[in-house]
Order: C-alpha cells, then structure tokens, then sequence
C-alpha cells in the first residue's frame, strides 16, 4: 500500500541496546540506516509513500551530522526533498530527554528546491520551543529562521544539514583543501581494559615511567612500563590535559597479544604503530564546550578520545593555531554541531596554507605559556616548586599578590596572542563579515589565581614536602618511587622530611611530627619565624577562619576535616597520600605517603602513634577527673562533658587499634602497578574515603 502522508515518531535504540539478530537484520537490510533503529524507520517509510507523498518524522537530530548516518543522509538528499526542518533543543518536549528535530520530507527529489529552517538551539527550556517557532514563522527575520537549498548541503564533505551557514562558508568547504591533505588524522588506541592498562602518572612508581620523550625504539629498550597516554580530556587549548600512563612495557606486547575472551582477535585495537611517540597536536573527542586542541612534542601514545594529528609538510605550530582559532570552531560545528568531534570531522575542515613566521611565533608563544602554566601545579610530572614559594616575598601576602599579578599578565598576553591568531585566519579566509577575532576571558584556558584555591595547593606541596616527595633544596620529584627504599633524607636539609611517611593529623598537639606543627615550621622555613604568625593569620583566613577560632586551630580544622577531600579531588579519586582514620570522633587520623609505603608501615603507625596516644589519652581523662574533683559546682559540668568526648575517643582509639594490630600483624605488601583503586581496598575500613576510592564512578 501506498499513502500521500505518512508521520511517525519512531523508536530511538542505537546498536548498543540491539540483539544479535536484530543487529543482523540491520546489517542486512538497512546497512545505509542500521546505526539506530530511528533512522531505519526514516528509510523503510520511504516505501509506504507515493511518488508524490510527504513524510513527517520526530528524531533525535544526530542524523542530520554524524558520519555513521551519511549513508541515510546521502539518500535522502539525493533521492528525496527534505522540504523544513525544525531543529529543537534538549528536552523540547518534557518527556524527551534528547535533543530532536521535526522534519518533512517530500518522496521525490526536486532539484534546486529552497527548503526552510527553524534553529531553537539557542531556547532553552520546552517552553520557549513552540512559541520561538510560531515567532520564527511569523518573523523570517528573527535570527533563527533559515531558506536553504538542500542541494547545498552537498557541497560539504559528509553532507552535513548545515542549513545556518552562509554561501561563503559552503564555497570555502567546496573549494579549499581538506586539513587530511596536510595532516594525517588518527584515532586512537582502544585497550579494551583501561583499569588493567591505564594509570593516572602519580599512581605508579616514577621508575618505572619513561615520561621524558621517548621514541618508539627507545621505550622498547628502555625495560620501562608506563608511558604518556594522551586520552583528550576536557576544554584546554595549546598544551596540557596530561594525565595519564599506559603499560607498553616491550613495545606493548601485552596488549599486542592478549587475545578477545569470545571472538578470535586481539583484544585491543587501533595501535596505530606507525604513528605512537611522535609529535602531534591532539584534541578530546568529546567536549562540553567549544572545540580545543593541544600539542604533544612527542613520547606519548594516545586514546580513542584524544585523536591526533600528524604533519605532512608543515608545523604543526600552524596546524594549532588553526584548530585553536575561531574560524576552525566555525568549520566544525558546520561538520558537526553536536560536540563529538570524531577525527574524521577534523580531517573535513577545509585549511588554506597561510603558514607564515608570524603565526608560527604566536602559537609558539602561546604554547609556552600554555606549557608554564600546566607545570604550575602538582598534577603535572614537570611540576617544578609552588608558585607562591618561587616569589621570594618576605611574607605569604606579598607572594600571593605577586603571583596575582604575573597571572593576571599571562592571562592578558594569552588573550591577545589568541586574538591574533583568529585575526590571521579570519582574514585568510576572508570571512572578516562573519567572525570577530574576540576572545571571551572565560575562553582562556589558563588557571586563575585565586587566594583560597592556591592556599590549599600550598598546604598541599607543604604536606609533600614532609613527605618527601618534594624537598625545598631542590626542584620536581624527590622521591615516587616504592616502598621506600633508596629514600635519602640527606635531601632535604632545609625542612626535614618525615622519618617514615606517615604524618598524624590530631584535634590537639599530641605528635612534634604532627601535620599542624610542621605546617608552622614550614611556613617559618620559607618566610622567615618572624612573619610566622602574620603568615599563619592570612593562610587561615584564606581557607575559612571561623570568627572564634585561632590561625592554628582553623588549619588543624581544615587539616582534619578538609584536605583529603581536596586531595581527591586534585588526584582525581586516585590519592597519594592515603588518609587512615580512627573514625567519627577523629581521636587518631594520618597521612601515609603511598610511595614510602611498606609493610612495617602499619606496625610503625601503630607502635609509633596509636599506642602512644592511648597512654596520653587515659593520662588526660585522669587529670580532668582530679579537675573535676576539685572543681566548683559550676565548672563541673564542664569538665564532665571533657572526660565524656575523651573517653569516647578512647574508645574509638582502642577499636581502631585492634583492627590496625589485625592489618599490620598481616605485612601488606603494595604493587603499585596494580593502582590506588586496587591497592586501597587492601586496608578495609582503616582509610577514609572507601568508596569514592574503590567504588566510585570510573575515570575511564
């Protein structure tokens, strides 16, 4: 049978939710539409119109961009009219929760057919929806309402529905060489296992990375096991987003031969041996805002969601600049709106070579600061000093208002460098009528000082300093090894590093080790003991001093109560100083250095700190009870509700206690390869944060 009209709201499943046989029906019968059973509905309705029907359709707009739909998309511009089309935002309708378009098709193709456009993108809400297209439709003119020719669309490689974009553009993707002309354009590496292949860099043992640009060649003689492993990461454009390692200890051969459980192939895919440890600029697949791109200078391996580029015959410093630029953004949200950049859309971008010395000295500098900045901060393995340290002002104030201001500098050159750089591209590509070369401060991917922020970030390096993990007598890693051997505390002669890893954190001066008083000679170490106080005073106030409260006792607060969950945060759920803990009434917590962690640790936190506390515990319960004894009527209660919270720490105490003697009675050994997420649940419930550790949501 045969109709004038047919409409259908058709059901949305992509492959992932198919059946094996309905996977192979769509294989079989719909291989032009088999990504989702929407677009398989689009193309069997085809059949239930006349020559002169029209077809009405509710779907999720991804058809109108992603290349695995260009099969359907060709078609149907080819052989059919897509007559209007209204693009609609997310949740449109309150019951969807995808963003999709209302369109008509007409059965039978018209050639030069001017077809019309509604883009609700910028609305929105479901509210705003259908009176912003009774608007568009009363008001041609409103902004968002578009006349286009759907023959057009075929001037764009992939055959986009950019219905927005202006004659100009689609004569630039029509006449200019691809980037894929210039670029090699890779995605990347899929280990099919990330939680057995892939660490966060500080995880491991820093012996065993080769983090220092390594060839292919090198890295497989090297007898090393971790290497940079680019997986895109989130919005940052020029140089950073590195994070993480993958094992290609012996040129990978693990993931090379282990073999898929089921199917008769390696496990892994996409190796792309010929391209891994060379330069490149990279960029996420997947982004929540504007498109951004960075550079790698080499001896990294990458991801699926960080694909690569790789120069033919020119800079790759040119090739940043124009992914980076306004004009690039432009391009692929013409390509692909749908901020899900896959490397084929970059390959699509039409790129004139412009190459000149002045761009390739703007997007150098730019990198460099883009470089400066990443280092800046722990996370980075080229992390060098703390920033408020590196000033060399008298006092904290002075150090943070300095840094300030060299921030704020960078920031301003790094806006002027990338407003430049759009201008460049902008003007070879003439569309100076178009796009401003503009840059919205928000869009500079540079950290911001900021006075409570880069505080914690210096009780952080302070803590890493007792550690050992950095020294003040020099700069980087000092010690991220395992287990603690070869630790030298020959290296830190200015401010001595922990005997043994572990730093108590307590309510009360219980431990000279403890991480509040060696957090004062710290402080007294960098800037002098005669601006401690003064110091004290203006770092308590930066991370929250309570009206009541003195400097010392609102840094033992935030100590106890608050660094570790800034620790996670900063590591990522992957934590490197591990926080043990007696339990809600905080009568014993510690800092343990995971890289000087051995199995004496335990017993040493034990013999050291517990049992110890557990004397001076009972010896202040005694005291306040003579207190008691000899004090008025009014005080007593006092002092009764003191011997009350001490007893119940006591009781905490000895609880914890038994469970450590258990643990440390048991010698835990640690293979650092395994990771933190491994390796945490080791200890049951002595640490703090289990399950954001162990069992919280993948960062893979």
């Amino acid at each position: 049978m045969k109709f004038d009209a047919v409409i259908a709201n058709p059901p949305y499943m992509g492959g992932k939710g198919m059946n094996p046989a309905l996977k192979d029906f769509a294989k079989k019968h719909f291989p032009d539409s088999k990504s989702d059973m929407f677009s398989m509905f689009m193309e069997r309705c085809q059949d239930f119109g006349n020559d002169a029907a029209s077809l009405s359709f509710v779907t999720p707009y991804v058809w109108m961009f992603i290349s695995s739909y260009e099969g359907i998309r060709t078609k149907l511009l080819n052989n059919a009219t897509l007559q209007s089309l209204i693009q609609l935002e997310y949740n449109a309708f309150e019951p969807a929760c995808v963003p999709v378009c209302t369109f008509i098709v007409g059965k039978t193709h018209i050639p030069n057919y001017t077809g019309s456009y509604i883009k609700l993108s910028d609305f929105k809400g479901h509210e705003n929806q259908a009176p912003k297209t009774l608007e568009a439709i009363k008001n041609p003119n409103c902004g968002w309402f578009y006349n286009t020719k759907p023959d057009d669309f075929k001037k764009i490689s992939g055959s986009p529905v950019a219905y927005w974009v202006s004659d100009k553009v689609r004569d630039i993707f029509e006449k200019t060489p691809r980037l894929e002309d210039i670029v090699e354009t890779r995605k990347g590496m899929v280990t099919a296992d990330n939680s057995k292949y892939v660490r966060a860099w500080y995880e491991v043992s820093i012996s065993k990375c080769g983090l220092d640009g390594f060839s292919r060649n090198s890295a497989s003689k090297s007898g090393l096991k971790w290497f940079p492993y680019n997986k895109g990461g989130g919005y940052r454009k020029w140089f950073g987003n590195k994070f993480d390692v993958v094992n290609w200890e012996n040129d990978g051969y693990e993931l090379q031969n282990t073999m898929h459980p089921i199917e008769n192939r390696v496990w892994a895919t996409n190796f792309n041996l010929d391209y891994i440890f060379l330069p490149n600029v990279n960029w996420g697949a997947i982004t929540s805002s504007e498109f951004s791109s960075r550079i790698s200078l080499g001896g990294e391996l990458f991801d699926a969601g960080g694909s690569s580029g790789f120069s033919k015959n020119v800079k790759l410093e040119f090739v940043l600049g124009f992914l980076n630029s306004k004009i690039s953004t432009l391009f692929l949200k013409t390509l692909n709106p749908t901020l899900n950049f896959q490397a084929g859309n970059v390959a699509d971008l039409p790129l004139a070579n412009n190459e000149n010395t002045n761009l390739i000295t703007i997007v150098y500098s730019a990198i460099e600061i883009a470089k400066t900045d990443w280092n800046n901060y722990e996370t980075s393995w080229d992390f060098t000093d703390n920033p408020l340290i590196r000033q060399k002002q008298p006092t904290l104030k002075a150090a943070f208002e300095q840094w300030q201001t060299q921030n704020r500098a960078a920031i301003v050159e790094m806006k002027s460098l990338e407003e430049e750089n759009n201008r460049l591209f902008i003007d070879a590509y003439g569309l100076q009528d178009e796009l401003s070369p503009d840059v919205p401060e928000e869009q500079i991917t540079l950290v911001r000082a900021d006075r409570e922020k880069d505080s914690t970030r210096l009780i952080s390096y302070a803590i890493g300093c007792m550690m050992g993990r950095y020294s003040l007598d020099a700069e980087g890693l000092i010690y991220a090894h395992a287990g603690n051997v070869d630790f030298d505390p020959a290296r830190y002669q200015s401010f001595g590093a922990d005997d043994d890893g572990i730093v108590p954190i307590t309510d009360e001066f219980w431990f000279e080790d403890d991480a509040t008083h060696r957090l004062d000679e710290f402080l007294q170490t960098v800037w002098g003991k005669q601006n401690s106080e003064t110091n004290k005073t203006w770092l308590a106030e930066s991370i929250g001093q309570k009206g009541s409260e003195t400097a010392d006792e609102t840094l033992r607060r935030y100590l106890a109560n608050n660094f570790y969950k800034d620790h996670l945060q900063t590591y990522k759920k992957r934590p490197i100083y591990w926080h043990f803990s007696s339990g809600k009434q905080g009568a014993f917590q510690a800092l343990v250095y995971l890289h000087r962690y051995n199995e004496s640790t335990l017993a040493r936190m034990r013999n050291n700190y517990v049992v110890p506390l557990m004397g001076k515990l009972q010896n202040r319960i005694e005291m306040l009870e003579k207190d008691l004894d000899a004090s008025s009527t009014t005080s007593k209660n006092k002092i009764g509700k003191e011997i009350e919270r001490f007893n119940k720490k006591k009781i905490e105490l000895a609880a914890f206690d038994e469970k450590l003697r258990h643990y440390a009675d048991m010698r835990i050994q640690l293979d650092l390869d395994d990771g933190v997420k491994v390796n945490y649940g080791k200890f049951g419930d002595l640490l703090a944060e289990v399950k954001a550790v162990t069992g919280g949501a993948s960062e893979d």
